[in-house]
């Protein structure tokens, strides 16, 4: 049976996050180990409003077939965000509905990787990202993460030494590592990147879910040529909405456009409509700031909890927004075997094998500090440390 199978398919492996959200069904285990946003802030009667207001508005024509692009009036809202949040000035014609902005990460993929391209990824990277490249079958060149983002030096070395396709980096509360990319940073890459054919793909999903410090600029007013950017309403309005976008420059998006319509024609005209509808009618804002202080909470809860029952070895990332923190035991002790013992203290997280390329038994770990709330945190992390004093004595 195996000989039926596409090479491309044949070399990418399951997600292991997928695996492990199976055991988190069990409702006994605290879980730190899906990337899953907090349930409690999905604006659910608001978005029963919208529905309905939709159908009565628009009737079966929100059932149809719709452009490629997507809805204009939801690439407009698009583009209005991201002048008043940010001082882009971004046209609507350059933006494109996805559904979701992992589909994006595809797109790039079919647009510019062909096989044995050279793609440089930030280390640790988004797992899902390395499954979605992983189908073209580029060479990936892992550029390690320090508390700055990725390594500078490292990555000017390499780029004198190969002109990569693409450039993916999370610049904002990464997943995994929950690490921002410093202002020093961004704009040495952009040096560097600046003059070359390569795209930056700067996957954007985290931004608004801020709780700390302050707002850095994006590669977009660095290196506009370069950059393509990827957003979602997957945080801020919900998951389940599957709906993200994807800004490129007007010859690349012609492209993605292509590769768009090959895959799925359009995202759902119903889903783009309703979320259009909840934004105008909904004071957003209002709902993203209770999100980040929540958020914020959960953070401190995960860190202070870190530090009351984890051995003294353990370090961990202090992320300023996003979802997730990223820990790390002393060297030579296996995440892997430390989740073996996890499990049976009926607890969850994320080894930090899958977010490296070609790497086994790291030291590290993802934790999600969204999906829990504070005293489940705390019951969680102690559980953790548990786990860790047995591995590490």
């Amino acid at each position: 049976m195996d000989s039926i199978f596409s090479d491309r398919i044949a070399d990418v492996p399951r997600s292991f996050i997928r695996e492990i959200l199976k055991v988190a069904l069990d409702h006994s285990f605290i879980s730190f180990g899906g990337g899953l946003p907090n349930r409690a802030l999905f604006p659910v009667e608001e978005i029963k409003v919208a529905a309905v207001k939709v159908f009565d508005t628009f009737g079966s024509d929100v059932l149809q077939y719709a452009d490629s692009e997507g809805l204009k009036v939801l690439r407009e809202l698009v583009s209005r965000r991201y002048k008043e949040k940010k001082g882009l000035d971004i046209p609507p014609d350059r933006i494109l509905i996805t559904t979701g902005s992992q589909q994006g990460i595809d797109l790039m993929g079919k647009a510019l990787v062909n096989e044995g391209d050279d793609v440089v990824i930030d280390e640790p990277c988004y797992l899902a990202a390395i499954q979605a490249f992983s189908l073209y079958r580029p060479k990936f060149h892992p550029v390690p993460m320090n508390e700055n983002g990725m390594n500078v030096g490292i990555f000017k070395k390499l780029m004198s030494k190969i002109k990569p396709k693409l450039i993916y980096t999370v610049p904002n509360f990464q997943n995994p590592s929950g690490i921002s990319y410093s202002e020093a940073t961004r704009r040495a890459m952009a040096g560097v990147i600046s003059g070359t054919k390569s795209i930056l793909l700067e996957d954007d999903p985290y931004g608004e879910i801020r709780f700390a410090g302050k707002q850095l600029p994006s590669f977009m007013t660095m290196i506009p040529d370069n950059t393509v950017m990827l957003g979602s309403f997957s945080k801020i309005v919900s998951p389940g909405v599957r709906l993200g976008w994807l800004v490129a420059p007007p010859a690349l998006m012609e492209k993605v456009l292509i590769a768009k319509q090959a895959a799925d024609l359009h995202t759902s005209n119903y889903i783009q409509s309703i979320v259009y509808q909840y934004m105008i009618d909904n004071d957003v804002e209002k709902h993203i700031k209770k999100i980040c202080e929540c958020y914020g909470r959960q953070c401190q809860a995960m860190m202070d909890s870190i530090r009351e029952f984890c051995p003294s070895s353990v370090t961990h990332s202090r992320p300023e927004g996003g979802m997730f923190l990223w820990a790390t035991m002393p060297e030579g002790a296996s995440s892997r075997q430390l989740l073996d013992l996890a499990v049976k203290e009926k607890v969850l997280f994320v080894p930090g094998d899958p977010f490296y390329i070609g790497k086994k038994d790291s030291n590290t770990m993802r934790l999600n500090f969204t999906c829990s709330n504070e005293a489940e945190i705390r019951m969680g992390i102690e559980r953790l440390g548990t786990a860790m004093k047995k591995l590490l004595k």
